[in-house]
């Protein structure tokens, strides 16, 4: 087996995509999630170990590695936990920022630092995966805390990159609006979705299996990939649609 892989945001549109590739390239899987009746439903289709908690208790990352570990190496770790809090800066409360800083940012940190023991101790390096948004380098109005947050997790992932390597390859995906059920309060109205789409030169919505896709990757087949946040976002980051 190639080794065992812990997800935390197991459950989520991208987590379990994400999930369901490695495991049909034969990794093992340690997942975590709030909602433990899904989490059960989906270790079991995957064969998969589980924690249940919430990213926002210290707690829960201690729990996870140790169950994911069993004291040796973890082979790669993927924080695919986020928020989408869209309001304009003149109704954000400090408890907006702190609260998506400490899911978005904080939470990443405490996931890679409860698991380094783990992340060092295999033969290979292994790999970490975070998570960020198109959001970050394009600047939209509404974003000021969720941009805040996740423009964190990219300072976090050149930080750790440089501090882990060579035995821990660390990178970030930067996703654009993707089509999950947390997102499903701006894509639910198909006429604002489609405008959204319109927005990126391949005029479409992202799905858990486009993001998925570049995560498996990262963690199994990017060898010599570190310190880099990598866009999936229809080419909305750097590129103008026609017209």
């Amino acid at each position: 087996m190639p080794g065992r892989v812990l997800i935390y945001g197991g459950t989520g549109g991208i987590g379990a995509a994400t999930a369901r590739l490695l495991r049909a390239r034969g990794y093992e899987l340690h997942l975590v999630a709030r909602d433990e009746s899904r989490l059960a439903v989906l270790a079991q289709e995957l064969g998969a170990a589980f924690t249940t908690g919430d990213v926002t208790s210290a707690d829960v990352f201690t729990r996870a590695t140790q169950a994911a570990s069993g004291g040796g190496a973890i082979a790669g770790l993927v924080y695919a936990v986020g928020t989408i809090n869209l309001k304009p800066l003149g109704r954000l409360e400090e408890s907006d920022f702190e609260q998506d800083f400490r899911i978005n940012a904080l939470g990443a940190a405490r996931a890679v630092q409860a698991a380094l023991a783990s992340l060092r101790a295999g033969d290979e390096p292994s790999s970490v995966v975070l998570f960020s948004t198109v959001a970050v380098s394009q600047g939209f109005a509404s974003h000021a805390s969720i941009s805040m947050a996740k423009g964190a997790v990219e300072g976090l992932t050149l930080a750790l990159a440089a501090e882990l390597a060579p035995k821990v390859r660390v990178n970030a995906i930067a996703p654009s609006l993707t089509r999950t059920n947390l997102a499903k309060g701006l894509v639910a109205n198909e006429t604002v979705a489609n405008g959204i789409a319109q927005m990126h030169p391949l005029p479409r919505l992202g799905t858990p299996e486009d993001i998925a896709a570049l995560a498996a990757f990262l963690i199994a087949d990017a060898p010599w990939m570190t310190g880099q946040i990598i866009g999936v976002d229809g080419g909305r980051s750097t590129l103008r649609p026609k017209g």
